[in-house]
């Protein structure tokens, strides 16, 4: 029979081996944007995610800064929008992070425009900076677009796949899972939004351009002058001219852009005017990506409501 002494040994050797041995890594990921670290982590919730952004920053503009550079250095993965919005910063981050493993065409670097078809193709039309902000590949804002989310989920979840293949049934477990839930919720939200169909506005940019196309909405004008520029008193007063035999619903502009103009055309009209979030938020109801979606359709029918009251 073995002594008490002999038990403790026992047990004190089998602990040293335990904490000697290397506890697995968490797989490290890079998201330039956050609706991509909210995917990442329903898809891979043991993975260590950092955003370079978040929803009261305009994705096309962000500094390069010291923090984003050691995120990316030590990414296994990166998850980016591609289709150029993030071409004003990234290539600088993946110089300066030296990893190669995020260098453009290998595993390690996702662009997700490349599994979806982008709206407002202008790859065979001579583009310049005259013609403000625009993207040669298309409009990449395609993440309000819940159908397009769902292809770049399945995209991303064999990229997963492929980079931790230790962990690649429990990825495509919960990609699974997602897709069943996912689907359901698309459903909902077109039933919910029905009554948005067919209905106009003014809005800054083409943020929301997938999500206007998805829920039968028609924006009218821009409150910019030029995709990216700023907008200006002379192309408010155009835009004010160009509604007012034929006023939209209300007007929309991002979290992230400055209220003014909005506030402005807003006076003018009486239309009403909602801010809404482009992406996940860091709190609140849109910090998942079910969450910013529904909260994007309650707050439109909520303008909606808001434009027939007005109109009584």
């Amino acid at each position: 029979m073995r002594t008490a002494s002999e038990h403790v040994r026992r047990w004190m050797a089998v602990l040293c081996c335990a904490l000697a041995a290397p506890a697995a890594q968490a797989l490290e990921v890079f998201a330039c944007e956050p609706e991509w670290a909210a995917l990442v982590k329903v898809l891979a919730p043991q993975a260590r995610v950092t955003s370079a952004t978040h929803a009261l920053q305009d994705p096309h503009h962000i500094e390069a800064r010291p923090a984003l550079i050691g995120a990316l250095r030590r990414a296994d993965l990166a998850v980016c929008t591609g289709a150029s919005l993030e071409a004003g910063w990234l290539p600088m981050l993946q110089q300066r992070a030296g990893n190669a493993r995020v260098f453009n065409g290998r595993d390690g670097m996702f662009f997700a425009a490349d599994h979806v078809t982008l709206m407002h193709d202008h790859a065979h039309t001579h583009l310049d900076r005259s013609l403000g902000d625009v993207h040669a590949e298309g409009n990449p804002h395609f993440h309000l677009d819940p159908h397009k989310l769902r292809q770049v989920a399945q995209a991303l979840a064999d990229r997963l796949a492929r980079i931790d293949p230790a962990g690649a049934a429990g990825v495509r477990e919960r990609h699974a899972a997602w897709v069943r839930q996912w689907d359901e919720r698309i459903a909902a939200w077109e039933t919910q939004a029905e009554p948005l169909m067919g209905r106009t506005l003014v809005a800054q940019h083409s943020t929301f351009g997938y999500l206007w196309e998805w829920l039968g909405l028609t924006q009218v004008a821009d409150l910019e002058p030029r995709p990216g520029l700023p907008p200006t008193l002379a192309h408010l007063q155009r835009v004010l001219k160009d509604v007012a035999d034929d006023p939209p619903r209300f007007i929309v502009q991002a979290s992230y852009q400055d209220p003014q103009a909005g506030q402005w055309l807003a006076g003018r009209t009486g239309l009403p005017v909602k801010v809404l979030p482009a992406t996940v938020t860091e709190q609140g109801r849109a910090s998942t990506l079910e969450g910013l979606f529904d909260e994007l359709i309650e707050q439109l029918l909520a303008a909606l409501r808001a434009s027939e009251g007005a109109r009584r």
